[in-house]
Formats: C-alpha cells, sequence, structure tokens
C-alpha cells in the first residue's frame, strides 16, 4: 500500500528524525571516547577530523543535490556513513581513524544538508516548527545515548569499548536506507483528486514560475539582490548557522568530560558521570520549545534564549576563576560552574537549536532553497571545525584559563543580539512559498514609505513629526513584520502541508 496523506508525513517525520539522531550520535561518539584511556593509546584525540568531512559534504549536497533530489541525496548520506563507521570500526592506526571519520563526516554533512529541506517542505504551516523540535530532540537523544554508551564501556581497557559504540552509528542509517518511501505515486495521485491539494499545486506553480522569472536558480542567483532580496536570505541563513556554533555548544558536547576534570576538578569517573547527566539534560530540556515555537516564533525564542546563554558563560568565567585560584569558596565555585553548564546547554536547546535548522529552510525560495541550505550548513560546520581546532590547539590554555573562554563566549553570546537579527522575519505559520511573496510585499511597501518620506509625509500620508524621523528604522521593521496575507492564498487550508512537487518527486 503506497503511503499518502499523514501516514506519508509521519513517516518522513520518523525518517529525518532518525537521521538527526544519526547526527547528535556521531557529534556526541568522540566526547565520550577522548578521556578513555584503550582509545587515546592508539587515536589520541583526531576529533575534528569528522568536521572537515561534513564540511565538504554539505558542499557536495549544494552542487549535486538538487540534481540528485531529496531522497536520493539522503540515501547516497548514509550508505557513505555506514562505509565511514566501518573503517572507523576496523581502524588499528591513527591515519585509518582519521580517514574513516573524514569519511563518515562526507555523508553526515550530505544527510545533515538535506534532512531539514525536505521536513520543512512536507510540513503543515501551522505545525512546521514542532516537527523540527522533534528532529532536534531526537538529535539530543543521539548524543545522550552515545555518552551513555560510552559511559558503560568505560571501565573497560579493551578495544570493543570503543569499537562497539562506533560501529553501532551502522544502525539508523540502515533502517533510512531500507524504510524511506518513494514519493512520486502517492503525490501525483492525490493532486489529481483533491482539489484543495489542487489548489495548493496552484500555489506553488505561481511561485515557482514568479521566481523562475527572476532567475534560474543558478549559483550567481544566489547573490543577486533581486525583488526578493536572495543574496540577503542567504546571508542571514548563513549567519543565523555561524552564530549558533561561535557560542561554542558543539565545544562542550565534545570536550564536556574534560571540562569537568581539568577545569572544575571532578575526578575522572565523575566527569564522565556528570558529562552523562549534561547530555540527558540537553535531551530533556530539547522537549520545552515544542510547546513555544509554533506559539511564540522563531525570531522571540532565539533572541531571548541568546540572552540566557550569554549572562550563564558570563557567570561561569567568574565561578572557574574561583576555582583555578583555589578561593576559600573554590568547592562552592565548582559546583555553581558545572550549574551554569546546565543553564546553557538548556537555553541553546530552547532558543537556538531547532530555530537555526527550521529557519535557512522557510525563508530561502524553492529554486535556491537546496542550495542555500547546504551552503548555511557549511557554514555551520566551518565555524564547528574553527572552534575545535583552537580548543585542540590551545587546550591548556583554554581549559586552565576557563575564564578567558568563558567570557569570550559570552561575548560571543551578546553579539548575536546585533541588530542585523532585525533583519529576521517572523516566519510563523507562513507556508514556504509565501515567504517569497513576504519579501517582494516588503520591498513595495519600503519604496512607497520612501517615496512619501522624501515628499515629507508619513506612511499614511501626513506630515511628518521629529519623532517620526529619528524613529524611521523601526517603523520600516514594524511595516516588515506586520506584514499580513492579503498578498497570499487565504483559502488554503492551513493543515494541508507544503509539498515542493519539483523537489520530491524526484
Amino acid at each position: 500500500m503506497e503511503l499518502q496523506g499523514q501516514s506519508l508525513i509521519l513517516t518522513v517525520s520518523v525518517l529525518t528524525s532518525l537521521g538527526f539522531m544519526l547526527i547528535g550520535y556521531d557529534n556526541g561518539l568522540m566526547g565520550g571516547l577522548v578521556n578513555t584511556s584503550a582509545f587515546q593509546d592508539t587515536f589520541d584525540s583526531p576529533n575534528s577530523d569528522m568536521i572537515v568531512g561534513c564540511f565538504f559534504g554539505a558542499v557536495f549536497a549544494a552542487i549535486w543535490g538538487e540534481k540528485l533530489g531529496r531522497r536520493r541525496s539522503v540515501l547516497v548520506g548514509c550508505v557513505v556513513m555506514i562505509i565511514g563507521a566501518v573503517l572507523q570500526a576496523a581502524s588499528y592506526t591513527r591515519a585509518m581513524m582519521i580517514v574513516g571519520r573524514i569519511v563518515s563526516g562526507l555523508g553526515l554533512g550530505t544527510v545533515n544538508s538535506t534532512i531539514p529541506v525536505m521536513q520543512a517542505e512536507f510540513s503543515p504551516k501551522s505545525s512546521r516548527g514542532i516537527y523540527v523540535c522533534a528532529q532536534l530532540s531526537t538529535l539530543n537523544f543521539g548524543i545522550f545515548l552515545v555518552y551513555w554508551i560510552d559511559y558503560a564501556l568505560s571501565s573497560h581497557q579493551g578495544s570493543y569499548a570503543w569499537r562497539v559504540p562506533v560501529i553501532l552509528q551502522c544502525v539508523p542509517s540502515l533502517v533510512i536506507i531500507v524504510s524511506w518511501p518513494s514519493f512520486r505515486k502517492p503525490l501525483v495521485g492525490t493532486s489529481e483528486d483533491d482539489p484543495e491539494v489542487q489548489r495548493l499545486h496552484s500555489i506553488i506553480t505561481q511561485t515557482v514560475a514568479y521566481e523562475t522569472s527572476i532567475g534560474s536558480g543558478s549559483w550567481k542567483d544566489l547573490l543577486k539582490e533581486d525583488s526578493i532580496k536572495s543574496r540577503k536570505r542567504l546571508l542571514l541563513a548563513c549567519g543565523i548557522q555561524s552564530f549558533q556554533q561561535l557560542g561554542g555548544i558543539n565545544a562542550i558536547i565534545y570536550y564536556s568530560s574534560t571540562l569537568f576534570q581539568k577545569s572544575i576538578g571532578f575526578d575522572p569517573r565523575m566527569s564522565a558521570l556528570m558529562s552523562g547527566f549534561l547530555q540527558t539534560w540537553f535531551f530533556v530540556a530539547s522537549f520545552i520549545p515544542w510547546f513555544l515555537i509554533d506559539r511564540i516564533g522563531r525570531k522571540p525564542l532565539l533572541l531571548s534564549m541568546i540572552s540566557v546563554m550569554a549572562a550563564a558563560m558570563a557567570v561561569q568565567a567568574g565561578l572557574i576563576f574561583q576555582v583555578e585560584n583555589n578561593t576559600a569558596s573554590a568547592h562552592a565555585a565548582g559546583i555553581g560552574a558545572a550549574a551554569m553548564l546546565f543553564v546553557f546547554q538548556g537555553a541553546f536547546t530552547v532558543g537556538s537549536q531547532a530555530t537555526v535548522w527550521v529557519y535557512p529552510s522557510e525563508i530561502l525560495p524553492l529554486r535556491l532553497r537546496q542550495r542555500g541550505s547546504s551552503i548555511s550548513t557549511a557554514a555551520n560546520w566551518i565555524f564547528n571545525y574553527a572552534i575545535c581546532q583552537i580548543l585542540q590547539e590551545k587546550q591548556q590554555l583554554c581549559l586552565q584559563r576557563c575564564s578567558l573562554s568563558g567570557d569570550l563566549v559570552a561575548v560571543v553570546e551578546a553579539l548575536k543580539l546585533d541588530p542585523s537579527m532585525a533583519e529576521a522575519h517572523q516566519t510563523l505559520k507562513r507556508l514556504l512559498d509565501q515567504m517569497v511573496h513576504v519579501e517582494q510585499r516588503a520591498c513595495q511597501l519600503e519604496s512607497e514609505e520612501s517615496n512619501l518620506w522624501e515628499q515629507g509625509l508619513d506612511f499614511g500620508g501626513s506630515e511628518k513629526t521629529e519623532s517620526q524621523s529619528s524613529n524611521r528604522p523601526e517603523r520600516l521593521d514594524r511595516h516588515y513584520e506586520g506584514l499580513e496575507y492579503d498578498f497570499a492564498f487565504p483559502w488554503v487550508d492551513e493543515h494541508l502541508p507544503l509539498r515542493s512537487f519539483k523537489g520530491l518527486i524526484e
């Protein structure tokens, strides 16, 4: 029986969530192994090598993703990840482990670039955020799972203490390969019979026709400042992804055991246990945005939690300073510093995780969505790599003087509140194709107001005042954010998913 309707959406959501669990598992894998004697004796800590592969995997998806289609891109990525996992599990030298990590990264980067786009295109507009939250919860579950697997095997001295967690990467990849459905017949068949789907098809074809009229979707079109602000959309998607990594979240995931041991002063066993608790909290806290992201929206959630993250790192910097200088309150300060890691990761998963992965797919137009989303994912991975390289090269400085590291992270989190975030539009409960018209209509409003402004008039036609003159940027933002559906398609049932026929029937 062919899957269609809600059963198709549910199946795709489960499989894309499995893909994100695989991402989380692979991200957390080395964090639990890096301090074990069986692993360090042979490999030291080839942590960031996988990230190089992830970057090039994202580049591969940007170049070939449209030709392969979403489904085949995911399947190719999973096959490559299995090859990489087998190479890692069979490794007896550092060089072989590095090759295996890079190969796994190539597959992971391809999957990571494609799955968010696919889920966003399938999801109903009224609950698109919660679907992405579910994906990120499974990502955190993957981190949580691998940390506890690593912890359970950490007391063993044999090589199977690290080979078993490594080879288990193959399980979700195999499930995805075997279970992923084909979309061609369900989509084409239902579109002929259902009048609402016909109307939705009309929206998509109108948008595709408009986008095609202003460009072919080439690499050059990504950098055009056209009527739908393609370049601005790309830069915003890349900026949000880059700043997520500059906050240092993956550095904490990779090195939490080392951080608990060398900076806060816990013994190795307690450090491993605390890392497991930290990733458990990371998973539990990821359910909080399920109830918020489709109610208060992406932008308010992102900005509010960035403030909490900056405050947590600033407080932790002061507490670790007490620990490093062995003051009278060093023991209590160590406990407080550990607590700040929990606050930081909780705020991250509430505000900076799902929002960052759903937003690029929402703001990028269809003809540029795969390429633009892949480039933004590549930006995420390259900054992830940069942070990890800094920690690897300057580990003693960063870990023994963690108060400085905390201050730097606090500054980065504060910089995320840069006024450029005002350029981010609210995408809550909008169809993906409607976001093209949001930018187009916003440009029209801005042009109209600029013309009136030059004539000495307010937007409503009355004479402008001094206070209005000084507040013009804020007033333009209000017009930009306050756009409603006068230019959209109100007859469409909001529970119908936006299916990109061009992208999904391939």
